[in-house]
């Protein structure tokens, strides 16, 4: 339930001002009031059910406002914690823009009305737009602050991020700082901790304000926390400025915010505050905190509440009196309800509009600006080898490229270059990058795959260009949220005014002797379907280098999966088609003309396609093949060109035969094209079985060419 936040006057100890004067100070009491007020202003509205959720700042204000105080609008950058509203305002963001979020109004500069809210995001103000994830901000303001120590070594890229989309948004300034914040409960995620591990491992300007309010939702800090406190658990991490203050304190939390921010512009490492605050209202509307807080809880939290604390301070130091506090708060709460009375008129999102910022609406990687013809030189190139030949390339033209995973770099104790041939990745895909573009563009990652992605998505959204690499696509899964919930959505979420163009390489597939279950899996068609990522999977080495430059020059996040058993192949070699030589994403290839029958597949099955194909001819039977090699966006119209040709369609694919990617494209033909068919839809896949990848098993469970030839010779049957 609200508390009611009108100040009364009553006698305080004096602390020292700490260096503000009294214009700050009561700049700071009018902030916290405001955003105390859009709190209040916010739950009538939910209970008189005119917006759809409230999550308050309550409890927060005090060090949320000095911490905006000392942080510098535009220039620095900031990924917020839900409860940082009075941070946001003081930065610049309006007290009518917090309620065009609460309403989910179109002129929202968070979203677009397509968030909940205090889920802040503000281009204007380099406030980087939020999910509902506990959490994965952690990793990526880790990106952002990279970004802050790469665009000051390298103007190129700078200047290069500034010419393409978006790059209105694209900033930096030498003495900038990236700030993220958290409640005591994200930090049990493990992401806070690998955030701190590379954070303090590169010596960067990342401040960390952590706002503990005792509990994370009904569960307290010592549940969650070993000890009860974090700042106490982090003081190990070399390199890191570790403070704790009370949080309710203006003045006691200016001088140790200010301390840990000047700590950071020096470039003496990151930094992180641990501020003691209080949750006086429950943890949202959805919430109850009468059911696990006793009353004596709820009275001490009162008593510590910051509104009233310092109202109480203004007064008996004489900056204020009780009429101008009376009037100061009288002129905040007519702002709010005019703001309020806006915002419940503002116009509405159209329901069509979901539809846009789901891909870049500046470059279309399916266009036929995207189609080009091969310049060949050179000797023949398997595809691992092409992968590497098609980085370099794309290195030398845009400095925003940097490439990062585990072991992808050559050596990552430079002094060895000179001593070792280097690694370049466990297949060897980015072998010489790091010797040929140094240390700050090719570089190793900890072991920490959410850590890759999530660095990937905060220097995307700085206006670089990550080429990051998952290992194994088999240990993929740790990085799940912050592909699908943060990397796939954030142009979306944020209404267009950020993006995430990430070119993520992973190796992928089985058919390898030896590589059981956890070195041999598919599953792209669960990236298949998450909006707003571009999959895409090459079987042969000049596709490699034309699928890979469009993923890199394109403005979307494109999941670029490279088949292991395909890697080294004499039989998809290719010469080198030039620096400039891209393929459109959605286009298929025209693999083999055909007649009689039609098989549509990708990836490693494509080759074991081509050899029944032709044993089929031996028999007199005319088999067409189509290689996807483009999964999201896929080629409908060469699909259903073949299948209206032959009238007989096979999909032959290595994913799951049960909801695997071919199910999707056989109930599309049953649906679409069932009056062209002379027979209906079969599909090879693998069997549905995890233990299926011992390579006594492999002839069993992965499609081979008698399975193709098998069911082709059925389909004519029938």
């Amino acid at each position: 339930m609200a508390l009611q936040t009108r100040s009364k006057v009553a006698k305080l100890d004096s602390p020292r001002l700490g260096g503000l004067d009294h214009e700050a100070l009561i700049r700071i009491y009018r902030t916290m009031y405001l955003s105390r007020k859009l709190d209040d202003r916010e739950i009538q509205l939910k209970r008189q059910n005119k917006i759809y959720f409230q999550i308050s700042s309550a409890g927060h204000e005090a060090v949320t406002a000095v911490m905006g105080l000392l942080l510098r609008p535009g220039t620095d950058w900031i990924y917020p914690y839900y409860r940082d509203r009075a941070l946001c305002l003081m930065l610049g963001v309006t007290p009518l823009e917090t309620l065009l979020q609460a309403v989910g109004a179109k002129d929202d500069p968070s979203s677009g009305g397509r968030q909940m809210p205090s889920h802040w995001g503000h281009p204007k103000w380099n406030i980087v737009n939020r999910s509902s994830c506990t959490g994965t901000q952690f990793l990526q303001a880790v990106g952002a602050a990279e970004s802050t120590v790469y665009f000051g070594e390298h103007p190129r890229a700078l200047a290069q991020a500034k010419k393409a989309p978006l790059g209105e948004y694209v900033r930096h300034d030498r003495n900038e700082i990236v700030y993220v914040s958290a409640g005591d409960g994200a930090t049990s995620e493990g992401e806070f901790w690998e955030s701190l591990n590379a954070a303090c491992s590169k010596k960067l300007p990342l401040l960390y304000l952590i706002e503990d309010n005792g509990y994370a939702i009904s569960v307290p800090v010592e549940v969650q926390t070993a000890g009860g406190s974090i700042s106490n658990l982090t003081r190990s991490f070399p390199g890191l400025h570790v403070a704790e203050c009370d949080g309710t304190d203006p003045l006691e939390s200016y001088a140790v915010c200010k301390e840990a921010a000047e700590y950071c512009r020096e470039r003496r490492g990151p930094a992180l505050v641990h501020a003691q605050v209080t949750r006086p209202y429950s943890h949202s509307l959805s919430d109850d905190e009468k059911l696990y807080k006793s009353s004596a809880e709820r009275e001490e939290e009162a008593r510590r509440d910051p509104i009233s604390k310092f109202a109480l301070y203004l007064v008996r130091e004489g900056i204020l009196d009780q009429k101008q506090i009376e009037s100061l708060e009288e002129e905040v709460d007519r702002e709010v309800r005019e703001a309020g009375d806006q915002a419940l008129e503002a116009e509405e999102p159209s329901i069509d509009s979901i539809y846009t910022h789901v891909y870049s609406a500046e470059i279309d990687p399916t266009s036929t600006a995207f189609e080009a013809q091969p310049q060949f030189h050179g000797a023949q190139k398997t595809m691992v080898e092409m992968v590497s030949a098609t980085l370099a390339d794309e290195m030398s033209r845009d400095e925003r490229i940097t490439v990062f995973g585990e072991d992808v770099a050559d050596v990552s104790k430079e002094e060895n270059l000179k001593h070792v041939k280097g690694k370049g990745g466990v297949f060897k895909a980015t072998s010489g990058l790091q010797r040929k573009y140094g240390n700050d563009r090719v570089f190793n990652s900890p072991l920490a795959e959410a850590g890759i992605v999530g660095r990937a998505i905060g220097m995307a959204s700085r206006g670089l260009k990550p080429v990051a690499e998952i290992q194994f696509f088999d240990y993929i899964w740790p990085a799940m949220m912050q592909i699908r919930d943060e990397l796939c959505v954030m142009r979306w979420r944020s209404n267009g005014t950020f993006k995430c163009p990430v070119v993520l390489r992973v190796p992928i597939g089985g058919y390898l002797t030896g590589g059981a279950v956890y070195h041999s899996q598919s599953g792209e068609s669960i990236f298949t379907h998450c909006p707003g990522l571009r999959v895409v999977m090459p079987s042969t080495a000049l596709d490699v280098a034309g699928l890979l430059r469009t993923a890199i020059r394109c403005d979307d996040p494109v999941m670029f999966l490279e088949h292991k058993h395909l890697y080294r192949q004499p039989y998809n070699r290719s010469e080198y088609p030039g620096p400039d030589y891209t393929v459109p994403f959605g286009k298929a290839r025209l693999v083999k003309e055909g007649t009689d029958v039609s098989v549509i597949t990708y990836g490693a099955v494509v080759h074991r396609a081509e050899v029944a194909a032709a044993q089929l001819q031996r028999e007199g039977i005319s088999v067409e093949i189509i290689d996807l090699r483009s999964l999201s966006p896929y080629d409908w119209e060469a699909i259903t060109a073949t299948v209206c040709k032959t009238h007989r369609v096979l999909i032959a694919y290595e994913d799951m035969l049960s909801w695997g990617y071919g199910a999707e494209i056989a109930a599309r033909i049953a649906d679409e094209l069932f009056s062209n068919l002379d027979a209906p839809v079969r599909r090879v896949a693998a069997t549905d079985t995890f233990c299926a990848y011992q390579p006594k098993l492999e002839d069993v469970i992965l499609p081979q060419t008698s399975h193709i030839t098998n069911a082709i010779k059925q389909l004519l049957e029938y």
